[in-house]
């Protein structure tokens, strides 16, 4: 098959690339600055920027696939605002099923969210549900997957746990998170696993028209993955639990100060778990109990979920 990543040249996106092209597709990557050094030699590389139709609008010529992976990170404030999400989420799925339609793309598969709502709490959720909508109402056979936060090498997951103890407490062995990090859970899928269903998805029939809600084999709070992260590390630190109305405060203020990378959202954002209603890798044939664990990713003895 012809696919096209959108937003390819991403953490998830060259995983994807290298996997399709291992099964024989002719693979193009659309990107804003895609570098070819980066993408399997067999992949083609293409410039362009969701938000700008006419500058992606002819990479969908020719292709039998697409899938948009072009997302935001909900962790940070975005570049020019929370405004940001409605414009690359939204209006950029809606420029992608645009293209689509009318260079007759038959499967389109949507990189969703978990809890993705056109009505929630956050700008990142809302902007990732009213994309959905218009991936439903398409003309177009669709794939809507919500994953769990993806890590593995190259991933933000990971780094963002010791980002976050830079920012707050630098250079002293104590970690104040909020809620103790207890308040917000996890099911954080490895790369390597979500990937294959990814490929699947964007070519096996009996998955047009579902919407799959994917996690890891463990959920775990946001304090059980500080503690990996240090204890793969060869570290030790001591979390201090931080009371969430005072940490809601201390974001929401921050939020204002220029250059500070957290606000209002990312605090929302802690306040509901990331987790599956039902965890949908069945339906791709796989097993909870084959998927990679955090802790097995990290190279430390296999964790207890929290």
């Amino acid at each position: 098959m012809n696919v096209l990543l959108v937003g390819g040249s991403g953490f998830i996106g060259t995983n994807l690339c290298t996997a399709l092209v291992d099964r024989g597709h002719d693979v193009t990557v659309l990107a804003r600055s895609p570098d070819a050094a980066d993408l399997p030699a067999e992949a083609t590389a293409v410039a362009g920027d969701v938000t700008d139709y006419d500058s992606i609008e002819g990479a969908f010529e020719g292709q039998d696939a697409a899938i948009n992976l072009v997302a935001l990170s909900p962790l940070f404030k975005p570049k020019g605002g929370n405004e940001m999400h409605d414009r690359v989420h939204r209006g950029g799925t809606e420029h992608c099923v645009r293209a689509a339609e009318e260079h007759g793309v038959e499967r389109f598969v949507q990189m969703s969210a978990l809890g993705a709502d056109a009505d929630g709490a956050t700008h990142y959720i809302r902007s990732k549900g009213r994309a959905e909508a218009i991936v439903r109402d398409s003309s177009l056979d669709w794939v809507i997957v919500r994953p769990s936060v993806v890590f593995g090498d190259g991933g933000e997951f990971v780094p963002f746990t010791k980002r976050l103890k830079g920012m707050f407490a630098p250079g002293v062995p104590i970690y104040p998170l909020p809620g103790g990090g207890e308040q917000t859970r996890f099911q954080p899928i490895w790369v390597g696993d979500l990937v294959p269903m990814l490929a699947d998805a964007l070519t096996e029939a009996e998955h047009v028209g579902e919407v799959y809600e994917l996690g890891g084999p463990e959920v775990l709070s946001l304090r059980a993955v500080t503690e990996q992260v240090y204890e793969a590390a060869d570290g030790s630190v001591t979390i201090v639990p931080l009371p969430m109305a005072l940490a809601g405060i201390g974001l929401k203020t921050l939020g204002f100060v220029p250059g500070f990378p957290m606000g209002g959202d990312q605090y929302r954002s802690l306040n509901f778990d990331n987790t599956t209603d039902d965890n949908d890798v069945g339906r791709f044939g796989v097993e909870e109990s084959e998927l990679t664990t955090l802790g097995e990713y990290l190279g430390i003895a296999a964790s207890v979920a929290n």
